[in-house]
């Protein structure tokens, strides 16, 4: 079974792709795959590196409706999850660079 995902956007908060939040708190990727303290300018700048037309919104997590916090839009590559996958290891790769 297929699907088409062209041209549709995923919302991509940090607690998403963060090796210190649970399931529970927000991560939606496994913990192999995630990375500590994601900052939204490193997302930013592995969507780029990828082509996903990155947007910057300023928004609160839902589950953190307090924090003053941005998320980042973008184009989906396949499901949501094998973008953040795809997202969290391009970061992984930019900090070993640095």
């Amino acid at each position: 079974m297929s699907r088409e995902h062209e041209g549709k956007r995923v919302v991509v908060y940090p607690n998403y792709i963060d090796s210190g939040k649970t399931r529970k708190l927000g991560r939606k990727i496994s913990i192999a795959d995630t990375i500590p303290n994601p900052k939204i300018d490193e997302i930013l700048r592995a969507a780029e590196k990828l082509g996903l037309e990155p947007q910057v919104e300023k928004a609160s997590y839902p589950r953190e409706w307090w924090s003053t916090d941005k998320r980042v839009v973008v184009l989906k590559r396949g499901s949501k999850l094998k973008t953040l996958r795809l997202i969290a290891s391009e970061i992984k790769r930019l900090r070993e660079k640095y």
